[in-house]
């Protein structure tokens, strides 16, 4: 190592650090609502599981399409203010369902929480409670997951700015961490402010870890060659990439902008589309069951409280396990390096395997009779095999489409898994209430435990499902060339 070297500042990591809190706080943002819903917004609200289910589901919808959007007004606002409006937007509607409790109090009348919580018996004010607190919280959800889109396009710019090329794919997976530990802090942190300070200020303490990182980016953030943090030792690292990558992006670019045009209804002619929209929307939502529903099910099912350690713990648990995802990259280069498999080959025998770790979810039902652990450890392994099966049907689009129409792609398969999740969770929420009322009986299991166990049957088969639809409309490797 030279001299220079060994004085290199390190101004990069501390970028990639903030990423990597912004990224925590948009999970603890996102998971507010799932860890407070049962214990303290539903019987204030008199909500049913079909109310929440169309609160995630409409969030999961808009947060999709919003990510049509949010790369292209980033590269226009550039990274630093990019990242300010998208962290601050997000930050108001996390703090903005605060402000729901308040706001049904006086459309409908009532003086205060307590009396909301009163009128169980007169079936009519309850429903309407419920119809005007549910309308407020898809508002506020909807300004949630407009600002929430801009998250990962900005981390990422930023990540490019900051990190050659050798170094920003172990960037990304530091900042993308984030994501996990968020869920990880969540389940002790969120319900112990809700049962201490009152259910809103567990959304306003939270959403406001955005406005204080937002302070933080406006004073530590600045291109590198204007920063005074970063010396001329860094900044040559930072733009270290050799001459021939230099030359190849160049190229790319080039090539990218010579490219023909497709129009967007163009891309559906193409069976190569239908098979990444096939393998998003019939997959992804079970991600967003898993996230929205668990605690849920950790409630009805197990008899769990919110606040109990045993609850607090059981979600962290599952979360650990589903970090296991972090090696799901690698198996798809096994197949492609020493198999010799053509790279779409190899990603697909790599998602057929991960494609059959969901179907332990047939079980958690079933060994939850035994310990609650047993549907805890399997959803976080199905938890993970998603993961894992996410980071590889991404990779497909580079594999089969030409590089001027990955972004175009990319974009329509994750409003087909938007969709998809807004089935799934406006589904799930029908069949829990349908289940309770009718005490529904299927494979043995009555009420509640019955809804659970067709739920967890569906997620189970999912990804094959996903991966037998891929193959039918892509079965050998046949990238596009216009």
């Amino acid at each position: 190592m030279t001299q220079t070297n060994r004085k290199m500042t390190s101004y990069r990591w501390v970028i990639c650090g903030l990423l990597f809190f912004a990224t925590t706080v948009n999970y603890l943002d996102r998971q507010v609502l799932s860890l407070t819903w049962e214990d303290f917004i539903r019987p204030e609200f008199h909500w049913t599981n079909h109310h929440y289910g169309w609160v995630t589901g409409i969030f999961s919808l808009v947060y999709a399409v919003a990510m049509l959007f949010a790369g292209r007004i980033v590269d226009k606002l550039g990274t630093k203010r990019g990242y300010m409006w998208s962290i601050g937007i997000w930050s108001a509607g996390a703090c903005l369902h605060a402000l729901c409790g308040v706001a049904t109090e006086h459309i409908v009348g009532l003086p205060d929480a307590a009396a909301l919580r009163a009128v169980a018996e007169n079936v009519d004010l309850a429903a309407k409670i419920a119809l005007v607190s549910l309308t407020l919280f898809i508002m506020a959800r909807c300004v949630l997951a407009i600002g929430e889109a801009g998250n990962f396009p900005a981390a990422i710019k930023a990540t490019a700015e900051y990190f050659p090329k050798k170094d920003r794919a172990y960037a990304t997976s530091i900042f993308n961490a984030g994501s996990t530990i968020g869920a990880l802090i969540a389940p002790f942190a969120i319900p112990t402010l809700a049962a201490r300070f009152g259910w809103e200020a567990s959304f306003i303490i939270i959403g406001a870890l955005g406005f204080v990182w937002m302070g933080f980016w406006q004073f530590l953030y600045k291109k590198p060659d204007r920063n005074p943090a970063v010396d001329a030792a860094e900044l040559a690292y930072i733009n270290s990439d050799t001459e021939q990558e230099r030359a190849e992006s160049e190229k790319a670019a080039a090539e990218a902008a010579a490219a023909p045009k497709v129009s967007l209804w163009r891309c559906f002619g193409y069976r190569q589309t239908w098979a990444f929209i096939s393998g998003k929307a019939i997959a992804d939502g079970v991600w967003w069951f898993y996230l929205f529903w668990m605690p849920s099910y950790l409630k009805n099912a197990c008899g769990m409280s919110s606040t109990s350690i045993e609850f607090q713990m059981a979600l962290g648990v599952l979360y650990l396990i589903v970090m296991v995802s972090l090696f799901g990259g690698y198996l798809p280069t096994i197949f492609i390096e020493r198999r010799k498999m053509n790279p779409y080959a190899g990603r697909m025998r790599a998602m057929l395997i991960f494609a059959f770790f969901p179907l332990l979810a047939l079980l958690a039902q079933p060994l939850a009779g035994y310990s609650y652990w047993y549907p805890v450890i399997i959803v976080g392994i199905a938890g993970a095999a998603h993961q894992s099966w996410s980071a590889n049907i991404f990779s497909t689009v580079g594999d089969m489409f030409p590089k001027s129409m990955i972004a175009t792609i990319t974009g329509i398969g994750g409003m087909a898994g938007g969709i998809g999740s807004f089935g799934i969770q406006t589904g799930a929420g029908s069949l829990f209430d349908y289940a309770a009322e009718t005490d529904l009986a299927f494979l043995g299991y009555h009420g509640i435990e019955a809804g659970y166990m067709i739920a967890f049957s569906f997620c189970a088969v999912a990804y094959l499902a996903s991966w037998a639809a891929m193959k039918a409309f892509v079965p050998h490797y046949k990238p596009i060339t216009l």
